[in-house]
């Protein structure tokens, strides 16, 4: 079984309890939908922090042993390592991302503004009032199971800033939307990875490598307002930091100062529609490793992943 598919039954196995039956089948409806990008970094980092002689000495699903950069390949785990416990850490970023992820476009796209058609009861170009209802649940349940996974982990820290930074982040851009509503209406369109690259940069600083996030530092929103689509890819690149966290804490490490330094380059690579949307994980190959020779965009299409609440 390859890492994409290890993350996505670990996640599905975390909410398999939930109730009623039209939430419960909302919730697997958004995890068999998801890219596993985020889980498949995680596991990627803790093969990538792992001693040496843990490293050399990998646990796979599959007979064969698979090339490390390949992220989508076969679920290799460091020697030493409980596979499922990593997993498990692996499905709680997941979980965590897909929530948020829903929580942003149903932020965005304000289902209970939208008029009712008076012969359906729907909400036109988009998803029924009920459901927009069981969708704010579906992420709240996502986004607690993701923090229960990661609970004991040393990446629970980091897991609460995520969600804080994602909060503050939709805080400024609903803002920006107030001041200048065109603004703010950029969705679906591409955006140039080298601006996005740029604008990540500017808005979230250097990455405190010793395990912090910087975050008690306010970013200075006069000198380079950020865009709305920077703001929205923010969640993106917080995400992948936290499956390099996540990952290297399975190992007992920290993450490597090298790694860490591929966030910004991975979110801006991986995240060139708006709104920003990973792509599915088996399309492209990606890596962590900071020795690694990056592949062209051309080889990794990010095209939009449509919604599981969506009709």
């Amino acid at each position: 079984m390859d890492k994409a598919d290890s993350c996505r039954r670990a996640a599905s196995d975390a909410v398999a309890d939930v109730e009623p039956p039209r939430l419960s089948g909302l919730v697997d409806a958004v995890l068999d939908e998801a890219s596993m990008v985020p889980g498949a970094l995680t596991i990627e980092s803790a093969t990538i922090h792992a001693p040496a002689g843990d490293a050399d000495e990998r646990t796979t699903g599959t007979t064969d042993t698979a090339d490390t950069t390949d992220t989508a390949g076969a679920t290799e785990t460091p020697g030493g390592v409980d596979s499922e416990a990593l997993h498990t850490h692996a499905a709680g970023v997941q979980l965590i991302y897909e929530g948020l992820r829903l929580t942003r476009t149903l932020a965005h796209e304000e289902p209970w503004e939208q008029p009712i058609t008076a012969t359906e009861g729907e909400v036109s170009d988009g998803m029924d009032p009920e459901t927009s209802d069981l969708a704010i649940l579906a992420a709240d349940i996502l986004v607690a199971r993701g923090f229960y996974l990661l609970a004991h982990t040393d990446a629970a820290e980091k897991a609460v800033q995520t969600v804080q930074a994602f909060g503050h982040d939709q805080t400024r851009r609903s803002e920006l939307a107030t001041r200048s509503p065109a603004a703010a209406s950029d969705g679906g369109t591409p955006v140039s990875e080298a601006n996005v690259a740029c604008e990540l940069e500017a808005d979230t600083g250097d990455i405190d490598t010793d395990g912090g996030t910087g975050t008690d530092v306010e970013p200075n929103t006069t000198a380079h307002p950020p865009s709305p689509t920077t703001l929205d890819t923010n969640l993106e690149r917080d995400i992948i930091e936290l499956a390099v966290r996540t990952g290297a804490a399975a190992v007992d490490e920290t993450s490597s100062p090298q790694v860490l330094e591929r966030v910004d380059t991975l979110a801006a690579r991986l995240t060139t529609t708006a709104p920003p949307a990973f792509p599915p994980v088996e399309t492209c190959q990606f890596t962590l490793d900071p020795t690694a020779t990056d592949h062209s965009p051309e080889e990794c299409p990010t095209e939009h992943i449509t919604p599981a609440t969506d009709p």
